[in-house]
């Protein structure tokens, strides 16, 4: 999921075109995947006249897959990874994203991914700032 400021501008779920051996690796996948849009909106952004120079902030819950992200080191539990899903630790080394750790039960993606109980599910829709989607305007 894509904020601008608290604005969710665009979300996306779909399978992975390959299989992942493991959670963490699907985890970097996706965060890949995220930063070919969040480069190609700072782009966009820059090519309409607005300038961002902060690094943007890029959130996953897998501890790992963030490691993999600061660290892209090739041993053993990596090797399987190719090599064009490291970009994402170039970008991260030029400074056009910041990675951190959001906890599993912040993640606002699941509020359209998952089946949630009433008090999860209306604790996310206040994070997106939708507070009563039922009143009528």
């Amino acid at each position: 999921m894509v904020h601008l400021s608290d604005s969710p501008i665009s979300w996306k779920s779909k399978k992975q075109v390959i299989v992942a051996r493991s959670s963490a690796e699907a985890e970097y996948r996706s965060m890949a995947a995220v930063t070919c849009e969040l480069v190609w909106l700072k782009g966009l952004l820059q090519s309409l006249g607005i300038q961002h120079p902060r690094p943007m902030q890029l959130l996953c819950d897998s501890q790992f897959a963030l490691y993999l992200a600061q660290n892209p080191v090739f041993h053993e539990r990596t090797k399987h990874i190719e090599v064009n899903c490291h970009f994402l630790w170039d970008v991260i080394v030029r400074g056009v994203i910041a990675t951190s750790h959001v906890p599993t039960s912040e993640q606002l993606k699941d509020i359209f991914t998952k089946a949630l109980g009433k008090r999860q599910f209306d604790y996310l829709l206040r994070k997106l700032c939708i507070y009563n989607p039922h009143a009528l305007t």
